[in-house]
């Protein structure tokens, strides 16, 4: 004899249906947020790069700038009935602020107490891109226009004052103001603001400041 029959039984349509949106939901929530993941990551790899570039260019850009004014005889200066010559001194902007930077140094092997046109620097904005005069008058790209887009590049400078008329052996007279020689110390703040050129979401800004090494001397001790 035949034993009792048992029905066997599955899942219905409908709880297929169930089983399958819930599924769905999953993978799309999980999916979403591997995208978030990977923008991201991505968004920060950008930042990164952006970021990389402006160092590197505030670097170079400050590092040409220290030395500005260097002048091989620099050091006859103070010397009695001598004014300070240096023809290098020049330095623009001078106090105001900027999208320009323009400043000389000495090249010489043997000093010849003359600006020469290879001994002309200096760093402009244009189209973008921040530029870098090479001694001789030629204009280079310093920063890369495939990588970033160069808003904004201020320089703003500052200067103090102080005399050095107690470095003299013959006394001033303390009574004249323009009694012995002075010396200015100057210092620029570099901004520049960029952009990515894959994300113009990401945008930032660096700032940073060169002291000039070589300090502007006017004036003599008395003979």
């Amino acid at each position: 004899m035949l034993g009792p029959v048992t029905r066997q039984r599955g899942f219905t349509l409908v709880e297929v249906m169930v089983g399958l949106v819930v599924g769905l939901l999953v993978v799309v929530a999980a999916a979403a947020l591997l995208a978030t993941h990977l923008r991201e990551h991505r968004s920060m790899l950008v930042e990164a790069r952006l970021m990389q570039d402006l160092r590197t260019s505030t670097d170079i850009i400050v590092r040409d700038v220290r030395r500005s004014g260097y002048w091989g005889n620099a050091r006859t200066a103070l010397r009695p009935g001598m004014a300070a010559s240096n023809p290098y001194v020049a330095l623009s902007p001078a106090s105001a602020s900027a999208e320009a930077v323009s400043f000389q140094l000495s090249r010489d092997a043997t000093e010849n107490d003359t600006l020469d046109d290879n001994e002309r620097f200096g760093f402009r904005l244009r189209h973008g891109v921040i530029e870098m005069l090479i001694g001789g008058g030629s204009w280079q790209a310093l920063t890369d226009a495939g990588t970033l887009e160069v808003l904004s590049f201020q320089v703003s400078a500052e200067s103090q004052v102080q005399s050095l008329r107690d470095a003299c052996e013959r006394p001033c007279d303390l009574a004249v103001a323009a009694c012995g020689p002075v010396i200015e110390q100057r210092k620029l703040t570099i901004a520049i603001t960029a952009r990515a050129v894959v994300d113009h979401q990401v945008v930032r800004t660096l700032t940073s400041q060169a002291r000039i090494r070589n300090d502007v001397v006017s004036g003599a001790c008395l003979a």
